[in-house]
């Protein structure tokens, strides 16, 4: 089987970097916690588009699950993983975890901006730093010219990009459209929890915000639309963490379409918790 090459350790990592650097190549990031599908894949793809390599973070990162998020039962399939990456990726980069946290290892990110608006960091409050830190030391391991993100986490990726603004990392952050199932479903690692019935009902997240945003769009009053989409939602079977509509950029509230807008929807179908998002 083949394999796309790895490396564990930050020297290697920049010792990669450095020799394609010498070369006059211009480097990409993906950024991952593995359990690969096709959504990470066409991150993957985005990234060969904008650079000459491209390498993959693989990395479980522990200070991003809360104490009632069972960090342990995360899906790891590195083997399966470094196979997809094969004859897409230049390398892989799957640091251990004394590699990425040291003993004695002492240092947060501390966020505000979008990443304290009441959406994920509502219900998730520690989240955001632990992805902030990391995603800071990746992109200062590996010095990418540009780092892709997904748009199905969009909160995440407006996080990033302000945190890489404020701290003067050097990569540009990039978002890659949400890559859906025939049926809408945004791809994730975890949809394989959701049972036979469940994976029925859950493209009626996709199908409400699409409603939603219709309603928005011929001028109906953006409370009413959001309390309608969380009622359908409800009668559906979900439980609805959030529906809200938000300014696509700060993720401030907004109550129309002034400027652009993005709807945002977190909701959990018997143990799973799914999110996605669209543009308005």
């Amino acid at each position: 089987m083949d394999r796309v090459a790895t490396v564990d350790t930050v020297r290697g990592l920049r010792e990669a970097v450095a020799s394609w650097r010498a070369a006059g190549k211009r480097v990409a990031l993906v950024p991952t916690m593995g359990a690969l599908h096709e959504g990470h894949l066409s991150l993957v793809d985005r990234a060969r588009e904008l650079a000459d390599r491209v390498v993959v973070s693989i990395f479980v990162n522990p200070t991003q699950f809360a104490p009632n998020e069972d960090f342990s039962k995360y899906p790891r399939t590195l083997d399966e993983d470094c196979a997809k990456l094969a004859g897409r990726a230049d390398l892989a980069y799957t640091p251990l975890l004394e590699e990425m946290y040291p003993a004695g290892f002492a240092t947060t990110v501390s966020l505000a901006g979008p990443a304290a608006v009441g959406l994920e960091d509502a219900f998730r409050p520690t989240h955001f730093a632990g992805v902030a830190t990391v995603v800071a030391k990746l992109l200062l391991q590996a010095l990418p010219d540009v780092a892709v993100f997904g748009e199905k986490d969009y909160q995440q990726l407006k996080v990033v990009a302000r945190m890489a603004r404020d701290l003067d990392l050097t990569a540009e952050i990039v978002g890659a459209p949400t890559v859906r199932e025939a049926d809408g479903l945004a791809l994730s690692s975890r949809n394989r929890y959701l049972s036979q019935e469940e994976r029925a009902l859950a493209p009626t997240l996709y199908r409400t915000l699409q409603d939603c945003a219709a309603r928005l769009r011929a001028g109906e009053d953006a409370a009413t639309v959001m309390a309608a989409g969380e009622a359908a939602l409800a009668t559906a079977g979900f439980a609805v963490d959030y529906l809200a509509l938000r300014d696509a950029e700060t993720l401030a509230p907004v109550s129309g379409l002034a400027a652009p807008a993005r709807l945002l929807v977190a909701a959990r179908l018997g143990v799973t918790r799914l999110i996605d998002n669209i543009a308005v």
